[in-house]
């Protein structure tokens, strides 16, 4: 338990200083590692757990980067993002 207390204490500055981007992809690996590894009992499972909560926790944050702004389609088909009206 106090292992884990250190861990967190010098883990969390690191995290606190990135994009949200960038959080959201740890985050979402650390959790998706946990889950996966104890779903499974394996480390194969935490592996696969913690590469599909990163994806996921990172396209999370993506969105969180540019709020405020919507992803529109113009009359020839084309995407664009503009501020949302």
């Amino acid at each position: 338990m106090k292992k884990s207390v250190i861990a967190m204490a010098m883990i969390l500055p690191l995290i606190a200083s990135c994009t949200a981007t960038e959080r959201g992809a740890s985050i979402g690996a650390g959790t998706g590692a946990i889950i996966g590894g104890v779903a499974t009992n394996s480390w194969g499972g935490a592996a696969i757990g913690a590469v599909g909560g990163g994806v996921i926790g990172a396209l999370i944050g993506k969105s969180h980067e540019r709020r405020g702004y919507c992803i529109y389609r113009g009359r020839d088909g084309h995407r664009y993002e503009a501020r949302c009206r």
